[in-house]
Order: C-alpha cells, then sequence, then structure tokens
C-alpha cells in the first residue's frame, strides 16, 4: 500500500457504541450539593453577625423556594426535579440577598417570583437565561424598596435581642454624594475600618457582610473546578480600576478602589451570582468578557447612576448578552476548516 493511502483499522478491533464515550463522575445533584457546602460559612458568619431572625430568613427562602417548584413542576406536569438541589441552591442564595428583618412573606413571594418567574416559567433547570435568585431580590426591590433597604446593626455573637436598623456605608456614600470617610465609615455609632468590611462587622445583606467566608467558599468552587476563575477576577478587578481611577481624579467625590471592592454584593455576586453555569458564558474568553461587563456596569450604576448598589442589576443585564458572547466566543468544531460552516 502506498503512503499516500488511508489506513483503515482493523474492524475486529473497534468497539462501536452511541456516545458519550467518557463519562464525568460529577452529575447536577453533586454540583448544587458543593455550591450550596461552599456557601455554608458565608450563612454562618451572617447569623453570628445578625443573630437568628437571619437563619430564619434562609429557612423560609429555602423551604418556599422548593415547595414553589415542587407545586409549579405539578402544575406544568413536569417531572419532579428537588433532589438535584438547585431549588435549595436558589433559596439560599436569595435569602443571602435579603436583610435580616426582610418579613416571611416578603420572603415567600421572593421565592415565587424566583422559582416561578426566572426559572420554572422557562422549562426548568438549564433553560433560564437569568440567575433566578436575582431575578426574585430585583422584583422584591422594586416592589418593596423599603423593606429590600432596611439594615440591621450587627451585634456578633447576640443571637436574641431587639433589633436597631441602620444605613450601610455604601448607603451612606450614596446619600452624601462625596467620600467623607469620618461620615460615610460611621455606620450604627461606631467607626468601622477596612478590617471590619473584611471580615463583615458591618450592615447588609445576611450572606454578603463576611468577605472572609466568601472568599473561602468561592476559592473552594475554582479549586474543584465549578466555576471559571475568569468570571470573578474580571469582575472584581474591573470594578477596582475603574473606582480607583475615578477615585485618582476626584478624590474628594469618589470612594477608593478597597472600599468599593469590601461593600455591597461584589463578592457575593462575583463568585456565586455572575458564575451560574446556566446564565454565564462557556467559555474562558466569554467569561472574562461577562466579567468586565459585569465589573463597568455595576460602577456605572454606583458612580453615576441613583442607585447605591448595581450588582444585581449587572448580572442580570450580561445574563440577557451571555448567548450573544458565546456565539462569537465559541470555538470552531473540530474538523471544520477556516472560512467553511461546519456539516450539519
Amino acid at each position: 500500500m502506498a503512503d499516500h493511502e488511508i489506513r483503515l483499522p482493523d474492524p475486529g478491533k473497534l468497539i462501536v457504541s452511541s456516545s458519550p464515550h467518557f463519562a464525568d463522575p460529577q452529575t447536577v445533584q453533586k454540583i448544587m450539593l458543593t455550591v450550596i457546602l461552599s456557601l455554608v460559612p458565608a450563612c454562618l458568619a451572617g447569623i453570628v453577625c445578625f443573630g437568628l431572625r437571619a437563619a430564619g430568613v434562609l429557612v423560609v427562602c429555602c423551604v418556599s423556594c422548593v415547595a414553589v417548584e415542587a407545586l409549579a413542576a405539578r402544575w406544568l406536569k413536569r417531572p419532579m426535579a428537588l433532589r438535584d438541589g438547585s431549588a435549595l441552591l436558589t433559596g439560599l442564595l436569595l435569602g443571602m440577598n435579603l436583610s435580616a428583618l426582610t418579613p416571611w412573606w416578603i420572603c415567600v413571594i421572593g421565592s415565587v417570583l424566583a422559582i416561578g418567574l426566572g426559572k420554572m416559567i422557562y422549562g426548568g433547570l438549564g433553560y433560564n437565561p437569568f440567575n433566578p435568585a436575582l431575578v426574585g431580590r430585583v422584583a422584591l426591590l422594586i416592589a418593596f424598596p423599603s423593606v429590600m433597604t432596611t439594615w440591621v446593626t450587627p451585634t456578633p455573637g447576640q443571637m436574641l435581642g431587639d433589633a436597631v436598623t441602620t444605613a450601610t456605608p455604601l448607603g451612606t456614600l450614596g446619600t452624601l454624594h462625596r467620600w467623607v470617610p469620618d461620615q460615610v465609615m460611621a455606620c450604627g455609632g461606631q467607626a468601622l475600618s477596612y478590617w471590619d468590611l473584611f471580615t463583615g462587622n458591618l450592615a447588609g445583606c445576611i450572606g454578603e457582610t463576611s468577605k472572609v467566608a466568601l472568599l473561602a467558599g468561592g476559592l473552594f468552587l475554582i479549586w474543584k473546578k465549578l466555576i471559571r476563575w475568569q468570571v470573578p477576577v474580571c469582575f472584581i478587578g474591573t470594578v477596582a480600576v475603574m473606582t480607583g481611577v475615578a477615585h485618582a481624579l476626584a478624590p474628594e467625590l469618589r470612594a477608593p478602589p478597597l472600599f468599593h471592592v469590601l461593600t455591597g454584593g461584589v463578592i457575593l455576586g462575583a463568585f456565586f451570582m455572575a458564575t451560574d453555569m446556566v446564565t454565564s458564558p462557556m467559555t474562558g474568553l466569554g467569561g472574562a468578557i461577562f466579567g468586565v461587563g459585569c465589573g463597568v456596569l455595576t460602577c456605572v450604576i454606583r458612580l453615576w447612576g441613583g442607585y447605591p448598589e448595581g450588582v444585581s442589576f449587572s448580572i442580570l443585564f450580561m445574563n440577557a448578552l451571555t448567548p450573544m458572547i458565546d456565539q462569537f466566543t465559541a470555538g470552531r468544531p473540530f474538523g471544520a476548516r477556516p472560512g467553511k460552516e461546519a456539516a450539519p
């Protein structure tokens, strides 16, 4: 046989079978449970910081999300998929994005909107274009702005007691429209330091306060290769660069970059909301573009918008652009020639 001729293998040595030819031990249930496990430190930090009322919000959100998905699956005549843990994860993330003073009935409404409007209406897990927990949070923010912006003064170690409301550093900055450190960092009658912002000794949502716990959980997911590192790195990096430039140009008006990174939901959103497998791009380049877009939109809202926070809105907006990002960053199919369409 000539060297240029094609040599076919011996058919007797071939094993013919249907795809997939490689099996991954990961399942949807294992992935969801691993993400839930990574959120446990931040949830515990929120409970220690705000007391048992924070635990109540988390429990109500989790239970109601699971119940809503079960009812929606039965009403829509779809198979029950409660064992995959996705509804439980949505409830946990929703609760972490709420204040410890959120009434139980608002938690239930948020769960209905998150699961019903953000997930089941599109066909269930894998078909939702937007992060369900963020859909519920933004809907509640629009419907109940007063309740959703009422925060509790942290009382580390005090599980029970009267709740005292206070402003967050980010909210105070938005009210002053100027960077006055002594006033912005004086919340709840105490002068906060950057260490307080990092450890979680400040008012805010239940799951966003302790950056130590959030970073531990986020790095754990990167180590397990369940999220793309490009999304949180580019998200947080973009926020730091943009706010750093703004602070350098107008130090009396704009807060320094470390303040913006450690306040609000930047860390929580970057590691646990923007990295949702269903609603984020599939490639590393796409994840970088997605993260930069989230960071830019967050800074635009914070620096020039009328709302002190911007993480939830930025992630939802970029969720809508995910299909386009995937289209322009997807690799060429195996065997396709440049400039040629792949055969169907």
